[in-house]
């Protein structure tokens, strides 16, 4: 029988495979657009929008202008921004990527699934080959449930991109960290 820690660096041990095997070109890229966009949209389902909203606060404590999609103070996306959608399935997500592109965004997709059609829609991919609830032939197999592995290396790797762009920052995020918070 496992003990918790063992069933803890096994997940880890899943997340360092799935994260090996992104593309770097796919990562520099996507940095790349966050770098260049006026405004910055977040945008996914379930524990995906999780993922977006870790990854959106970590953007604006980077001094980025960052909303999440379908919160009641998102403006209008409109040109020069860049919608980031987060979905394993990268189903369901069409409606928002022409909404996008007919304001003049562009679009970055994160996605486990490189079979959609939306994947040639979107202007930037970055491709986690990760397994999701689906469990889809081409993903890899896990000891986790649902998408458990999708999730957790999306947060890493929109982590690390966040990590690479704001070497030595740590005062200025400090800074914009809330400071209505319980003590």
């Amino acid at each position: 029988m496992s003990t918790f820690q063992e069933v803890a660096l096994s997940c880890v041990k899943e997340v360092q495979s799935v994260v090996s095997n992104v593309k770097e070109e796919q990562m520099s890229t996507f940095a790349s657009a966050i770098k260049g966009a006026k405004r910055i949209f977040v945008s996914g389902e379930g524990r995906s929008g999780l993922m977006g909203k870790a990854i959106a606060m970590r953007l604006m404590h980077a001094d980025y202008t960052v909303y999440v999609a379908g919160e009641t103070i998102t403006p209008s996306i409109s040109n020069g921004d860049l919608l980031v959608i987060i979905s394993g399935s990268a189903s369901g997500t069409q409606s928002f990527i022409s909404k996008a592109k007919q304001a003049g965004a562009s679009v970055a997709l994160v996605t486990a699934n490189p079979e959609q059609q939306i994947y040639s829609e979107a202007d930037h991919v970055l491709l986690v080959p990760a397994a999701t609830k689906k469990r889809l032939g081409h993903e890899p197999v896990t000891i986790q449930p649902l998408g458990n592995q999708f999730d957790q290396s999306v947060h890493v790797l929109l982590d690390a991109i966040i990590v690479k762009l704001t070497t030595n920052q740590h005062e200025q995020m400090t800074a914009r960290h809330a400071n209505l918070e319980q003590s």
